[in-house]
C-alpha cells in the first residue's frame, strides 16, 4: 500500500475519534485498526511510526502502544 495512503486513512480514524471524548480517542483509534487493518497494514504503520511518524495525526502516535505489532508478516 503507498504511504500517502496508509497515512491518509490513519488520519482519517483519528479525525472521527478527535470528536469523541479525551478518554475515549486513543483506545478508540487503537481498536479501530486493530479490528480492521489486517497485518500488513498495521506493519506498515509501525515502518511508518519507526521512521518518526511523519504526517500521521499526533493521535495514532499516541495510539501506538496500544496497536498490535504484527510478529510476523507474509510479505504476499
Amino acid at each position: 500500500m503507498a504511504t500517502e495512503t496508509l497515512v491518509r486513512m490513519a488520519n482519517q480514524i483519528a479525525t472521527f475519534f478527535h470528536s469523541m471524548p479525551e478518554a475515549e480517542r486513543v483506545p478508540g483509534v487503537a481498536t479501530h485498526i486493530n479490528k480492521f487493518w489486517e497485518p500488513r497494514m498495521r506493519a506498515e504503520l509501525f515502518q511508518l511510526i519507526d521512521a518518526g511518524g511523519d504526517g500521521l495525526d499526533p493521535l495514532v502516535l499516541e495510539a501506538a502502544d496500544q496497536i498490535r505489532r504484527p510478529e510476523h508478516v507474509d510479505a504476499r
